[in-house]
């Protein structure tokens, strides 16, 4: 039998031991069930390193650029629920302060402009409060 022949035999038997599985009600009632799968946008990830940050997240651990901007998106989530205006005005310099200070050690610029979804979704939950 040639690699093909294998192949395809081993995908038969699978689609077999699947469609068995569902007829015994295997898969009902699983975690997440009913829910929607929630695809992860890593196009801001080059390709090689992909697999690493997956490992990486999946085992409690975070990129530094994206424990930066999970530590920034907190500053907004707390922003756009502070009642206390002088609260609200340190919240505001400290998120100022997370935005240059990644800005300085990526050396580059975050992008800041219109076209960034993120930076769209910060602005209007901090003109929302």
């Amino acid at each position: 039998m040639n690699g093909l022949g294998a192949f395809s035999a081993i995908r038969l038997i699978a689609e077999k031991r699947i469609e068995e599985a569902q007829n015994n009600g295997e898969f009902d009632n699983l975690p997440g069930s009913g829910r929607p799968l929630e695809i992860e946008d890593m196009s801001h990830v080059p390709e090689e390193l992909r697999m690493a940050y997956k490992i990486l997240r999946n085992s409690g651990c975070l990129p530094p650029e994206l424990a930066e901007r999970k530590e920034i998106n907190r500053l907004a989530e707390l922003l756009e629920h502070c009642q206390d205006e002088q609260e609200r005005l340190r919240q505001m310099q400290k998120l100022r302060f997370m935005i240059l200070r990644a800005q300085m050690r990526h050396r580059r610029s975050i992008r800041l402009e219109g076209d960034d979804p993120y930076y769209a979704r910060l602005l209007d939950r901090l003109s929302r409060g």
